[in-house]
């Protein structure tokens, strides 16, 4: 049960945000939000989203250093044109997006789901995943609005369907 990237809705997926300026040539260092860091390699067009302005963005070129991606976009020539984007979010279309496996999810799919348990009892909604090291876990709020962790892995998650927008999942002992 993967993560792949984050995102804001409006068939709109994150793969990353803008970090600092790279180079005088208009190059900017993108903290990617995603499993598969290489699907920067194969990404043509994206948008950049800062406050209430987004700007359709075409990838030029790419390299990677250290946990960050360094991409050059054929929109600006020079550092003055990409110092206002610090903090600016790097959005695909659905279109875009690198293809998932089996049991993998994108965030935005997840988030909101109903969880329910073996004997179909709504336990609450699913409002976010946390990354660890060795798993992700999600945090399911309950009706009585309690926090209930739950880690991803096959032995707890049963199903989920995100058409439906439900999650079926087997609280391990100790869970609750």
């Amino acid at each position: 049960m993967s993560k792949l990237s984050r995102n804001e809705g409006n068939g709109l997926i994150q793969i990353g945000t803008v970090t600092t300026t790279h180079s005088l040539k208009g190059e900017v260092k993108i903290f990617p939000l995603t499993d598969d860091v290489k699907r920067f390699d194969d990404l043509k067009e994206a948008v950049l989203i800062q406050k209430d302005r987004q700007i359709p963005v075409t990838k030029e070129r790419v390299k990677y250093f250290k946990n960050l991606v360094i991409v050059k976009f054929r929109e600006f020539n020079d550092i003055s044109e990409v110092e206002g984007l610090r903090g600016a979010e790097l959005y695909v279309n659905r279109d875009n997006a690198v293809a998932l496996g089996e049991d993998e999810y994108f965030e935005t799919d997840l988030i909101g789901l109903d969880v329910y348990d073996e004997d179909d009892t709504l336990i609450g909604s699913l409002n976010e995943v946390i990354h660890t090291g060795a798993n992700d876990v999600y945090s399911v709020k309950t009706g009585d609005g309690k926090e209930l962790l739950i880690p991803a892995i096959k032995q707890c998650i049963l199903d989920v369907d995100t058409d439906e927008g439900r999650m079926m999942v087997h609280l391990l002992e100790g869970l609750v």
